[in-house]
């Protein structure tokens, strides 16, 4: 192998494990991703974790003095919402600069997805004096 064409292909490795550690460091903080909305009155909480779902419902007791069962159902849901559109807020904003240009997060990262099928694994560049296979 020439010299050469071996120091491009050990940079070009080099640069794919960089940009493989970077996802690999984004998907660590998605997936501590908790963010928590609260009703302006502070009687209704809600968390929720890295894909929406629903961790923690904190309800402060005189909530159910001052709400009937229907605007307590319509509290929570609403925090749901709340806290389940800045957790998608944060996700495009980790996940954004690994985003080829034009595709949108949504068709990568739908539901159900997950973003260990889409980690490359390192590359190991060829030694001098290896052979190549095939």
């Amino acid at each position: 192998m020439n010299e050469e064409f071996r120091l491009n292909i050990e940079a070009l490795a080099k640069e794919y494990n960089r940009q493989a550690a970077q996802l690999r460091e984004a998907y660590g903080k998605l997936s501590e991703l908790a963010v928590t909305a609260e009703s302006r009155d502070r009687m209704v909480s809600v968390t929720v974790g890295p894909r929406g779902q629903v961790q923690n419902i904190r309800l402060d007791p005189r909530v159910y003095r001052k709400l009937s069962p229907s605007e307590l159902a319509r509290a929570i849901m609403e925090q749901i919402g709340a806290a389940t559109g800045r957790v998608a807020g944060q996700t495009k904003e980790l996940m954004a600069p690994f985003m080829p240009e034009g595709i949108p997060l949504e068709d990568v990262f739908g539901e159900g997805a997950s973003i260990e099928s889409f980690l490359p694994q390192p590359v190991k560049p060829p030694q001098e004096g290896e052979k190549k296979r095939g």
